[in-house]
């Protein structure tokens, strides 16, 4: 699942993944979805699979484009929101925890620079990113898999 917001830039990698990672040839238990913004609405989705895999946009300092995997266990596991999903994902992470219907979760952040408000698109920089963060994710499948 790629969250973003579309229209803030690079804050919109996870949607530009999810739209990517659709083309891509995935065995038949893998659904792609495009979290977008959804905050708690996403909660059925989530609960739905045992594992799931996030991919979100971070501005944690580090060098743009950087890809790092977390295994989030909690909402204080997560990085620091960016603020442009209505309701974040350690919102929608704690009230997952509350109700004790929280899935397996790796969660794939690839770190920005900047946000772009009212700006559809990615910078050169991250937009290359993605197939990297595509074959990675691809990779984490085919290990859950065995």
């Amino acid at each position: 699942m790629g969250l973003g917001n579309l229209v803030m830039g690079d804050e919109g990698l996870g949607v530009a993944f999810a739209r990517a990672m659709e083309k891509e040839d995935l065995p038949e238990y893998v659904t792609v979805m495009d979290g977008g913004t959804g905050g708690f609405h996403l909660m059925g989705h989530l609960e739905a699979h045992p594992q799931v895999i996030l991919v979100d946009a971070t501005m944690d300092g580090g060098v743009p484009g950087a890809i790092r995997l977390i295994r989030p266990r909690f909402a204080s596991d997560f990085p620091k929101a960016i603020s442009t999903h209505d309701i974040g994902l350690k919102d929608l992470i704690e009230g997952m925890l509350i109700l004790g219907k929280m899935p397996d979760i790796y969660l794939f952040v690839v770190t920005i620079e900047t946000i772009q408000p009212l700006y559809v698109g990615l910078t050169p920089e991250i937009e290359a990113v993605i197939p990297k963060v595509i074959q990675e994710v691809k990779q984490l499948i085919a290990q859950l898999s065995e």
